[in-house]
């Protein structure tokens, strides 16, 4: 989350016009720029900078690379109604994710719940930015996302590199805000590690766990063998183990495409499921539920040290709402650090508010 005294603001609006004008300038689709760079700014206006426009220098080499596609559309694997698998043809995964959303919450109100997995996409970014997609329509969500060619987290009590940090987010609608959980089966991620490597810094407590098996504060040890702890830490890390067994078999498994096929390069598979409440108990019975734990959650008493009991998501609507107001407040060295390539393809750099 962006914190810094010195963060620079920036309208929402020319943020998402610049992201998709540099995307299109790169060769990418209308139709695939456009959630692309939408989404990013969505995690950056929800405070989710490690994976919002800081990812915009990736992608636009993976499309140079030819890593993601520019243009086409998903092939169906399968489809029964309630039950679809789609193979994502390494299109950009903010498309994707949109489809199977899109898709998802019409099924679920034809069939009570509809399920999506989509195995072969290109990087999904922050799955919270995604859920009020579901939520807005009093719909229940859930997103899980893996990478198959990628291998940063070890399972508990080993120390060989297996599975990624295997996020998952649900998106739960209440009389109010909704309940946005997004978590991950590891205690933190690679994109943040990453920054720390660049800007020579260490984590605050043992997140990670060198090659021989020794928890570390430090994210070089990545660069030597080492992984990232999974959630629970040394101690109770079997917790984000099985979480990142399941994300993995909710994903791949039911894609049928994963890391049993060797895949090479930047790559993601997703599944997304969608419940309609009505379908259930009925929407008001269920508000009525969620409504009842939100208030008795935020009428808990505090600990020491903290103001109020919050709801996951509350610190990211609340950040959202004052960005669209003030500024979205990015990173310092995101803007930076697509200078270069603003400048290779002509597009102008946004100016701070």
């Amino acid at each position: 989350m962006t914190n810094l005294p010195d963060t620079p603001r920036y309208h929402a609006a020319q943020l998402e016009t610049f992201a998709l004008d540099l995307f299109q300038a790169a060769g990418l689709e209308e139709k695939l720029a456009a959630p692309v760079a939408h989404y990013l700014v969505e995690a950056d206006l929800m405070g989710h900078d490690t994976h919002g426009l800081a990812l915009a220098g990736w992608y636009l080499q993976a499309i140079d690379d030819g890593v993601m596609a520019p243009s086409g559309t998903y092939d169906i694997l399968s489809d029964r109604g309630a039950a679809v698998a789609w193979h994502g043809r390494r299109l950009p995964g903010a498309w994707l994710v949109q489809q199977a959303m899109t898709l998802a919450c019409t099924r679920a109100v034809d069939y009570g719940t509809c399920t999506i997995a989509v195995g072969g996409a290109h990087h999904i970014g922050a799955l919270a930015a995604y859920l009020t997609l579901a939520t807005d329509a009093g719909l229940m969500v859930s997103i899980a996302s893996s990478s198959p060619s990628g291998a940063h987290v070890a399972p508990f009590g080993g120390v060989t590199g297996v599975m990624t940090p295997n996020p998952v987010a649900h998106g739960i609608p209440t009389p109010g805000d909704p309940i946005l959980i997004d978590i991950s089966a590891s205690v933190t991620t690679f994109n943040m590690s990453q920054r720390l490597i660049r800007e020579g810094r260490q984590f605050s407590a043992d997140w990670l766990m060198d090659a021989g098996g020794k928890a570390s504060q430090d994210p070089k040890v990545l660069e030597h063998g080492g992984t990232l702890l999974p959630t629970g830490g040394a101690d109770h890390g079997q917790k984000g183990y099985g979480m990142a067994l399941h994300v993995e078999a909710l994903t791949q498994g039911l894609s049928g495409i994963g890391r049993a096929d060797a895949l090479k390069g930047t790559n993601c598979a997703f599944s997304v499921q969608v419940h309609d409440p009505d379908a259930f108990g009925g929407r008001d019975a269920f508000v009525r539920q969620t409504g009842w734990l939100a208030d008795a959650c935020l009428a808990s008493t505090p600990k020491p040290g903290v103001s109020a009991v919050r709801l996951p998501g509350q610190a990211g609507l609340a950040r959202r709402r004052a960005a669209l107001t003030d500024g979205v407040p990015l990173y310092p060295t995101i803007i930076p650090s697509l200078s270069e390539a603003a400048q290779k393809y002509g597009v102008a750099l946004p100016t701070p508010v």
